[in-house]
């Protein structure tokens, strides 16, 4: 179990009480393949045909790769149909996306597969949106708000294998609305972005992603001090948060995250405005439609 003080806090109960909910959570162990993923997209030279490899010996790997090399965020031309052409399209950062989120959903033992499809497939179309925003801003890297985005709730489904009640309360909280933050608090007395930092942590993604989840429902996100937020993390919750709102409304979903402040809070620190917006919404749209939704 990761040791939560680790974790910067803010605005948030104090570490003894995480320690003493969080101890009863298990955060599934990163596997060998991830490890062994992640040790070769470090190198300096990265094997290509030995990531494919690894990409290939999966169905679920593949299938991810595949769908995600001729998407919106990544399709600059012809569409690919081999793994090894969708793995140099994509580059080594998105490989290491696929393998950690193949292997997430993987680990989630003893919860049905149609609800971690429903889960994951969410978070994919959100983190393509989130790129989208973010190719359209100076400066923010669309492949690292790809990341942010796609584990950004990774917690969710971690909290549903733990707490029996949960999956009632989340579907509730997306019928009918509401803070999914404050029922975790009210309910569990713990809340998925905290789990999620450590999860992201555990599993070797970069402390940036792991540092922005931990803060991305914080109401004073943006006016954070460096010392608790480094500032390199503020650009991919903004463009995460803009995505999913504009999502939730293009898809008629109800908005169980963001918010209306938070939204406008985003769109500020970005400096887009309401017209930027609307064509923003109109390019989501455009590319949501490209997917059947």
């Amino acid at each position: 179990m990761a040791n939560l003080s680790a974790v910067p806090a803010a605005s948030s109960p104090a570490p003894d009480e995480f320690e003493r909910v969080l101890a009863s959570i298990e955060i599934p162990a990163c596997p060998d393949v991830v490890m062994q993923v992640m040790a070769e997209v470090q190198k300096d030279e990265p094997d290509i045909n030995r990531l494919a490899h690894i990409i290939a010996s999966d169905v679920g790997m593949s299938a991810m790769t595949l769908k995600l090399a001729n998407s919106a965020l990544f399709n600059r031309g012809a569409a690919v149909s081999s793994v090894p052409h969708a793995v140099a399209r994509l580059g080594t950062g998105n490989i290491q996306n696929i393998v950690v989120a193949s292997s997430l959903r993987a680990s989630m033992s003893g919860l049905p597969d149609a609800l971690l499809e429903k889960f994951w497939d969410r978070a994919a179309v959100l983190a393509v949106a989130a790129g989208l925003v973010a190719r359209r801003q100076y400066g923010i890297s669309s492949d690292s708000a790809y990341t942010f985005a796609l584990f950004h709730d990774a917690a969710v489904p971690v909290m549903m294998r733990r707490f029996k009640p949960y999956a009632a309360l989340l579907e509730k909280a997306q019928s009918e609305g509401g803070n999914l933050c404050a029922i975790e608090q009210e309910n569990f007395s713990c809340s998925h972005d905290v789990v999620g930092a450590l999860l992201a942590r555990n599993w070797g993604l970069p402390a940036v992603i792991s540092q922005a989840i931990r803060f991305h429902h914080d109401p004073d996100v943006f006016g954070l001090p460096e010392s608790a937020l480094p500032r390199e993390a503020l650009p991919l919750i903004a463009v995460t948060h803009v995505a999913e709102f504009l999502t939730a409304e293009i898809l008629e979903e109800a908005d169980t995250d963001v918010g209306p402040v938070m939204y406008a809070r985003a769109l500020a620190y970005l400096g887009v405005t309401e017209a930027d917006a609307s064509e923003l919404r109109d390019d989501l749209e455009q590319a949501l439609r490209a997917t059947g939704r």
